[in-house]
């Protein structure tokens, strides 16, 4: 019997736990909510992400450089990004449970559940009428299904205008009105939705009376803003030009869920472009391109990328999209790209007193440098490679395996040394192939159990090969190397393993691949 998809994310989140990859953090105290650590494996396929995103950034755009900014920043500057009075959740209790929901997101939960309904009417349709089937024709011919997709229009469009004229009465009505109810009392027994500041804060200073109080950064954004002029003197920067991070943000979520997905801790990795104002929205459709094209370049499978265009725009921004990965909830945010224009520079310098402008030799006059954003969660990205690479197959006579398809340029570890027999002078072979190859990629050793046993654990796990050590490898010089996706084994030299695996885990085939022909294009 199939699988929900609810059924194979719970199956994920636990695999996850037994193979060393997320742990609930202090997991010995009952844990804390929406808080992760990351295990052995884990931090190195996340320490992976992070490098294919720093190097296609800082390596394939010569205009692209680094930084890493502190996370207390002066409180001043979040007064002047609009966090402290606007950045805010809609929450809504429930008077029975005492739970507390984020509103908006029980309306989109609503939302889906017409979706839900309309795809089951489809695909019983498409099973009825087979190759003859209009899917366009059927939705709109088909009583229910008409009704369905009425019903929904109406919804999200009311929703959309509540969230932009950020009308809380209307977000309580639409609940109201919808009959949704707590899923955990089951009742309609509402308060009205109130605004809940998402940042943390706390205390710098040594006594009461003279501490300031400061905030954890929910974003890692602002320290690239504040440190522009910084950046732009000493490294001499011409727009166009960015600036790329990767650093911890902390948000005080109400609905964190869904594991990695919605976290109180998490990293993001980012990237602000600086252009010329009125040439943003040609550079907004540029990173919009490269950044689908680095996503798919991992070969998760295409059709599982969409752009969601942003319908309600933050009140600084003149274009905005979200690239969304189908996860087994749902397609789902992994980044943001958007056009800022000039509203943080400008806020900076209104709030600071400083003048943060850049002078452009070739238009011979100073201006505020319009943004373009790219930013991406790492730990999203992390789940969207683990949601699309775990799979449990059904083998020829009955056996069954859990794999991780893992792209090989970001499994944990590359592959892992097996002696036959733990004698004979195998180990020893087996070491010595090992110390080979540590120093440029990360190999792993395993002498315990039968071979298929230890061929499972490193399916497991994700690892691309297994490289198995015999008794003819001490007459021929050969290993037999089995390919983690087929379960093919070939019989190899052993000076050939160390091309082999490079040429599948080199991340320089992924960025030609990105680039294509268009390196001058991208390196404007």
């Amino acid at each position: 019997m199939a699988q929900t998809q609810e059924e194979t994310f719970k199956k994920i989140v636990a695999h996850c736990k037994e193979y060393g990859f997320v742990f609930p953090s202090s997991e010995i105290y009952d844990g804390l909510g929406a808080v992760y650590d990351y295990g052995q494996n884990g931090v190195e396929l996340k320490n992976n992400i992070k490098r294919y995103w720093w190097d296609s950034m800082t390596l394939l755009h010569e205009n692209i450089v680094g930084i890493d900014a502190a996370i207390f920043m002066h409180p001043t500057t979040w007064k002047a990004s609009g966090h402290v009075d606007a950045f805010n959740d809609p929450l809504i209790d429930n008077r029975d449970s005492k739970k507390r929901y984020r509103a908006d997101v029980l309306i989109e939960d609503q939302i889906a559940k017409y979706d839900e309904k309309i795809a089951k009417e489809v695909e019983k349709a498409r099973k009825r009428f087979g190759d003859s089937f209009d899917e366009e024709l059927f939705k709109q011919t088909n009583e229910r299904v008409h009704g369905h997709i009425v019903k929904r229009e109406a919804l999200h469009e009311r929703f959309a205008k509540a969230m932009n004229d950020n009308n809380l009465d209307e977000l309580k009505q639409i609940i109201l009105d919808e009959e949704i109810v707590c899923p955990i009392s089951g009742t309609r027994n509402w308060t009205d939705v109130r605004q809940f500041n998402l940042m943390f804060s706390t205390e710098m200073g040594s006594t009461a009376d003279g501490a300031m109080k400061i905030y954890l950064r929910p974003e890692t954004a602002q320290g690239i803003f504040v440190n522009f002029l910084n950046v732009q003197k000493t490294g001499r920067m011409k727009v166009p030009f960015g600036i790329a991070q990767i650093g911890k943000a902390f948000r005080n979520e109400i609905v964190a869920r869904q594991f990695v997905f919605r976290m109180r801790e998490f990293e993001q990795m980012e990237m602000q472009f600086f252009v010329r104002p009125g040439e943003e929205l040609k550079w907004f459709e540029h990173w919009k391109q490269f950044r689908l094209k680095w996503h798919k370049a991992l070969g998760l499978g295409d059709e599982k990328y969409r752009f969601h265009d942003h319908e309600k725009l933050a009140h600084y921004a003149n274009a905005a999209t979200d690239i969304e990965f189908l996860m087994p909830f749902g397609f789902k945010e992994v980044e943001g790209i958007h056009s800022r224009t000039n509203f943080d520079l400008s806020q900076h310098a209104k709030y600071s007193g400083k003048k943060i402008e850049y002078f452009d030799p070739e238009l011979n006059r100073s201006y505020t440098p319009y943004v373009i954003e790219t930013s991406i969660g790492v730990d999203r990205m992390f789940l969207s490679v683990m949601c699309s690479s775990y799979e449990e197959q059904q083998l020829e006579g009955g056996d069954t395996r859990v794999v991780l398809h893992l792209p090989p340029v970001l499994a944990p570890v590359k592959a892992c040394i097996m002696p036959l027999v733990k004698k004979d002078g195998l180990p020893e072979k087996a070491r010595e192939i090992m110390n080979e190859l540590k120093f440029d990629f990360k190999v792993a050793y395993d002498e315990k159990d039968s071979i298929g046993k230890r061929y499972r654990r490193q399916d497991a796990v994700g690892t691309p090969f297994c490289i198995t050590v015999d008794h003819d490898t001490l007459n021929d010089g050969c290993v037999t190397i089995r390919h983690r996706d087929s379960m093919t084994q070939d019989r190899v030299r052993i000076e050939d393993l160390h091309e082999i695996i490079r040429k599948a885990t080199d991340p320089k085939e992924l960025y030609r691949k990105i680039v294509g022909d268009s390196m001058e294009d991208s390196m404007e």
